[in-house]
């Protein structure tokens, strides 16, 4: 794993352009993407649906192809990597928080949670005590045996936040994390999905039309027409 020193950043872009053909149109939705993001550094991506968030996410989470452009993640450049090693670089280094949680139904939250860390090749008995602890720190502690179906949206949400972290990532990516629950709870869930992103001493991107939000974070960032500022 490469150890990044304090002045280099945890993801930078390079000229990242991403377009479309549709109904014979060319859509350029990415016109040459440049950003650095620091260490611990948690960044706001604002821009109204449609313009390109979620895309600009999928390059830097390495889920999609097309691109142009350079994406180094800890200093490695993800451009040049074979579709394998991109898939390890992304389960060591990267974590994910989407809109809809995404949990597996079948399995309790702990369980949801120990999951990544099995793939990653940790013992069954450090996975858990992991998962114990960051559920607990999201005050989870009496929900750990509680499948997703028994959840509430915002106690779903934190479990899905806790799944993101297990792995100790150096990035977390975000779309709209709280963006399918009310006010008050999407409150209270982003005010500890903040806290524990620094706790942890990671970095993160935030999708999010909302400029409140934006605004507990350490820089924001626009997107519109392709180019941010």
């Amino acid at each position: 794993m490469n150890e990044l020193v304090p002045e280099d950043p945890v993801v930078r872009l390079s000229g990242l352009k991403r377009s479309f053909e549709q109904g014979g149109v060319r859509i350029d939705v990415l016109r040459g993407i440049d950003l650095a993001i620091a260490p611990g550094e948690i960044v706001a991506l604002l821009g109204p649906s449609g313009s390109g968030k979620s895309t600009m996410l999928q390059a830097v989470g390495l889920l999609e192809g097309g691109f142009e452009g350079k994406i180094e993640i800890a200093g490695i450049d993800a451009t040049a990597l074979s579709g394998d090693d991109r898939t390890v670089l992304r389960r060591d280094y990267l974590g994910f928080v989407y809109q809809f949680h995404h949990l597996l139904s079948d399995f309790s939250a702990v369980e949801n949670v120990i999951l990544p860390q099995l793939v990653a090749g940790k013992t069954a008995a450090n996975a858990h005590e992991r998962a114990s602890e960051l559920l607990a720190s999201l005050g989870l502690a009496k929900r750990l045996d509680h499948r997703p179906s028994q959840l509430s949206g915002g106690e779903q949400q934190r479990v899905a936040v806790a799944r993101a972290l297990a792995n100790r990532p150096r990035l977390v990516l975000a779309d709209e994390p709280t963006g399918n629950l009310d006010e008050a709870t999407a409150d209270r869930v982003f005010e500890e999905f903040l806290k524990l992103v620094r706790n942890e001493g990671s970095s993160a991107l935030v999708a999010t039309h909302n400029e409140r939000l934006a605004l507990r974070m350490d820089r924001v960032l626009r997107l519109h027409e392709g180019v941010l500022s």
